[in-house]
């Protein structure tokens, strides 16, 4: 189903990868889950761990205008109208190499009418005892300019307390409002005053998000978000200024299904709907590298 799966150990670290969309299907500290896991045998809920590209989030009705052209992508959230995470989270990425903190797999994106670019992406992961870091990295193998983004979508697990009691913390000064109906950009406004203000810790409460934040505080060239349990436990991620954005998302899903399991947090290289809007939307040069770098670790 989702191919062959990748195991990781470091100090009080594992960590577990499958084929299927370079996806972190599990990744535990002391036998502690800090993300939600999927069954290796199934389908891949919910976009679990997968990595996002050619774009991350959404593209409004799957179409686009590239140097003059008019492209049109499958629409795989059909309720929205949008084309969803990329082309490459339902891909059996290549083996290149592994060791037992590390591990190497590949994807190449070929001319498709949606996507006329030749990309070929890198994905690395490696494990220590500061926790799980991932690497993407893409090179731009065709003749024209590509449009790019990635990131990607673990959701993690503070403890196990309900998500509505954990606390978050959050350096972001602005958030993307969206349509309520297709979670499209509306325009960015203040967390200041708002629900979505998380800057200072505190509990997430029933606060439903799924929205872009952005006017991130960088210490270093280096972002942080952690998210903690009322008994003490927590998890983080952190990220590089080449993710500009973090999508959060609460996860929250109507009756009976499963609600609220997770927070999914994804650091991004531009906010939804940049093959239109075209902010911050990385444009490849034949030949030319992007890289983007996050971890994940306990607190």
């Amino acid at each position: 189903m989702n191919g062959q799966e990748f195991r990781l150990a470091a100090g009080d670290y594992t960590a577990s990868i499958v084929q299927r969309g370079g996806a972190l299907r599990q990744l535990t500290f002391q036998g502690r889950d800090l993300v939600v896991p999927f069954d290796a045998a199934a389908p891949i809920p919910d976009y679990r761990g997968i990595i996002a590209a050619p774009w991350p989030n959404r593209i409004a009705d799957g179409s686009y205008r590239h140097d003059g052209a008019v492209r049109h992508l499958p629409l795989n959230e059909p309720a929205r109208r949008t084309a969803l995470h990329g082309l490459v989270f339902d891909q059996l990425w290549t083996l290149h190499a592994r060791s037992t903190d590390t591990l190497s797999l590949g994807c190449d994106l070929g001319d498709s009418p949606g996507y006329p670019f030749r990309l070929s992406l890198r994905l690395d992961y490696r494990l220590d005892a500061a926790g799980l870091h991932t690497t993407v990295t893409a090179t731009n193998t065709g003749e024209g300019n590509a449009p790019y983004g990635v990131c990607p979508h673990p959701y993690l697990l503070a403890g196990l307390a309900p998500l509505d009691e954990w606390t978050l913390e959050l350096p972001a000064q602005t958030f993307l409002d969206v349509t309520t109906d297709r979670l499209l950009p509306l325009g960015t406004r203040p967390v200041a005053g708002h629900e979505f203000d998380f800057r200072t810790p505190r509990t997430i409460g029933a606060t439903e998000i799924d929205h872009a934040f952005t006017d991130i505080k960088y210490d270093g060239g280096t972002a942080r978000m952690v998210v903690r349990d009322p008994s003490g436990t927590g998890v983080g991620m952190s990220w590089d200024r080449n993710c500009p954005w973090l999508q959060i998302h609460t996860a929250d899903k109507p009756a009976p299904l499963p609600n609220r399991l997770g927070l999914a947090v994804e650091p991004m290289t531009c906010p939804p709907d940049a093959f239109n809007s075209g902010q911050d939307l990385v444009r490849l040069e034949p030949g030319s590298v992007h890289q983007a770098q996050w971890s994940i670790f306990t607190t």
